[in-house]
């Protein structure tokens, strides 16, 4: 599904060229559950928002079920995101002008799933993360779980074929990580392709594989 080949990003610090990632060469295959791991500053987030297409300045090869996205135009590369990729950030990423019930409808209209569909889709998911009280409420009326649970809906909502995490679980307590990380499980069991990112040995442990990451490097 993913495969990196000699990829580099830096940036220029004063005269010097500061690097974040250096010479990665991965593959993930379909259907595999990779866990991120490594110190702060390593560059585990960087290689996250990579893979997801959020970022472009970097050097190498990049092929994504078959499409080599070092070559695509910025549209060709969110095209292929959205219809292929679903996040879990760290720090929510909401809309704030938009409700819970707003929140998860869009990645279904960027995939031009239509109107009817879409209602039962969300209403699925909202019941299936028990938020179904929260629909109508913005971001600001809820508490930092709740959005966390939410965020998690919506990469979820539209059955992307490649989850990416980013420490998942940060601002949940223990039984709903615990929940999320089963959900995760589940969801790779079923052929869905999962990549976090995550500080916890715990969460590490539900990947089938551990990729760990230092100064920029992959490590042994």
């Amino acid at each position: 599904m993913i495969r990196l080949r000699d990829i580099e990003k830096s940036f220029n610090q004063g005269a010097s060229q500061v690097f974040v990632l250096r010479r990665i060469n991965l593959e993930v295959e379909q259907g595999e559950f990779l866990s991120i791991m490594g110190p702060s500053g390593a560059g585990k987030s960087t290689l996250l928002h990579l893979l997801g297409m959020h970022d472009g300045a970097w050097t190498g090869e990049y092929e994504f079920l078959g499409h080599p996205v070092h070559e695509l135009n910025n549209k060709q590369r969110q095209d292929l995101q959205r219809r292929n990729i679903g996040f879990v950030f760290q720090s929510y990423h909401l809309l704030d002008d938009l409700t819970v019930y707003e929140n998860l409808e869009i990645p279904l209209s960027y995939r031009g799933v239509k109107r009817s569909e879409r209602q039962a889709i969300v209403a699925d998911t909202l019941d299936r993360f028990q938020i179904v009280g929260k629909k109508d409420l913005y971001p600001n009326q809820l508490s930092g779980g709740q959005q966390q649970l939410v965020g998690v809906a919506r990469a979820l909502v539209a059955s992307p074929r490649l989850i990416l995490a980013d420490e998942p679980t940060g601002n949940l307590h223990s039984d709903q990580g615990r929940e999320i990380m089963e959900l995760f499980k589940q969801l790779n069991e079923e052929g869905t392709t999962i990549v976090q990112v995550t500080h916890s040995d715990t969460n590490a442990a539900y990947g089938g594989r551990i990729l760990k990451l230092r100064d920029g490097w992959i490590v042994d």
